[in-house]
């Protein structure tokens, strides 16, 4: 078992709420600045510029995560990560189908940029991205785990989209034995569930430091796919609610 440091919400300039310096290149140096050693990119809705910050974070020897942060119909905002980045675009294009065609207003919410390598600007999301989609919470945990990814509720120990905050307790089903939390302080929060703290960070400063850690069963020199498969492992049987025999004491996250 090896200990590493992380931060699983981050959005870039992709999301119109994130500064115009959150490119994928800018998050990779600042995460390897930071000490983080996995890393993953959630904007708004979307996962398009997961592709070219899988190559800035290849060049910082950062194990990179796609995903998003998704928008449920009840305004619930969840974390869904996928193993692959072809898992993650796939998913990205199914959930077009979900999204509401509200034109992005660049003058009052931003402009929302999709970029490729060593951040060339090669298109813009027309539609703003953070409003909600036509899912429940329920359709869309289905159609994340579907597509072979996982899914948990983002910073329930926030007023604004967090789970409790709209719904006032964690719902029957979906099963959720995962949730995220901005400070650990309010792990209470989580009733007993395992826990991911991360940033949601909208700014380069906002991103975590290395102060909390996954205990997985890779080692430091492991390559990407290999880390990132030791991760999905762990955070699978947390997301069920198993016990992770490597992990008896919860230290997992």
């Amino acid at each position: 078992m090896e200990a590493f440091s992380y931060d699983l919400h981050l959005h870039s300039c992709l999301s119109p709420c994130g500064d115009d310096d959150m490119t994928p290149c800018n998050i990779a140096g600042m995460a390897y600045l930071n000490g983080l050693k996995i890393v993953a990119l959630t904007d708004h809705n979307s996962a398009k510029n997961c592709p070219a910050f899988f190559a800035a974070c290849k060049q910082y020897g950062i194990t990179p995560v796609p995903g998003m942060e998704l928008t449920t119909a009840e305004e619930i905002h969840m974390v869904c990560l996928f193993e692959s980045l072809d898992a993650a675009m796939a998913f990205d294009k199914e959930l077009q189908k979900y999204r509401m065609p509200i034109k992005n207003k660049i003058e009052i919410f931003g402009s929302q940029p999709i970029m490729a390598e060593e951040d060339r600007v090669v298109g813009e999301d027309p539609y703003f991205l953070p409003a909600a989609t036509t899912l429940s919470i329920e359709d869309a945990s289905r159609l994340v785990r579907a597509g072979g990814g996982v899914c948990y509720p983002a910073h329930i120990d926030r007023e604004s989209n967090g789970l409790l905050a709209v719904l006032g307790m964690f719902p029957e089903e979906p099963v959720f034995g995962l949730s995220e939390l901005r400070e650990r302080k309010n792990a209470d929060l989580a009733g007993g569930r395992k826990l991911i703290v991360s940033s949601d960070a909208h700014r380069l400063w906002e991103i975590n430091r290395a102060e909390n850690f996954l205990h997985l069963d890779a080692t430091a020199d492991a390559g990407a796919d290999e880390i990132r498969a030791a991760l999905f492992k762990s955070l699978r049987k947390a997301e069920a609610g198993q016990a992770d025999e490597t992990d008896p004491k919860g230290a997992l996250y």
